[in-house]
C-alpha cells in the first residue's frame, strides 16, 4: 500500500511540476519588453526538474506583485536561446534592465532571494 500512495504522489507530483513549463522565450518578445523599458526576467527550465517548477511558481507570483515587469522561460535542451543566453544549466534566473544583465543565478528557488533580486533591478 505504501509503494502505491508514493507512486501516485510521485506522479501527481511530476504531472503539476511538468504542466506549468513551457516555452515563452522568443527574441521578439525579449527585445520588445526591453523596448518598453521593462525588466526582462529569464528561467530555463527542464523536464521533470523540481527545483525548476519551484522557482517557476515564485516567479508566476512576481508577475502580479511587480510591475513593469516581463517574464519569459525556456526549455534548456533548446540550444539556440540557451546560447544566446549563455545558460548551460535548468533553474538558472537572468535578469535585464536597460538592455543589460543585471543578475544571473543558478538553482535559486528561495522567494525572500528572488524578490530581493527583483526589487534590486527596479
Amino acid at each position: 500500500m505504501k509503494k502505491i500512495l508514493v507512486f501516485i504522489f510521485c506522479l501527481l507530483a511530476f504531472n503539476a511540476s511538468s504542466s506549468e513549463k513551457k516555452t515563452t522565450f522568443s527574441i521578439d518578445l525579449f527585445n520588445k519588453a526591453q523596448a518598453e523599458g521593462k525588466i526582462v526576467v529569464v528561467s530555463s527550465w527542464i523536464k521533470y526538474c523540481t527545483s525548476c517548477a519551484s522557482q517557476m511558481k515564485v516567479l508566476d507570483k512576481a508577475k502580479n506583485d511587480f510591475d513593469n515587469l516581463e517574464y519569459l522561460k525556456f526549455e534548456v535542451t533548446n540550444k539556440e536561446i540557451a546560447n544566446l543566453l549563455k545558460v548551460q544549466y535548468q533553474t538558472t534566473l537572468l535578469i535585464f534592465k536597460n538592455n543589460k544583465e543585471v543578475y544571473r543565478s543558478i538553482g535559486e528557488i528561495s522567494k525572500d532571494k528572488i524578490y530581493k533580486a527583483l526589487k534590486s533591478s527596479i
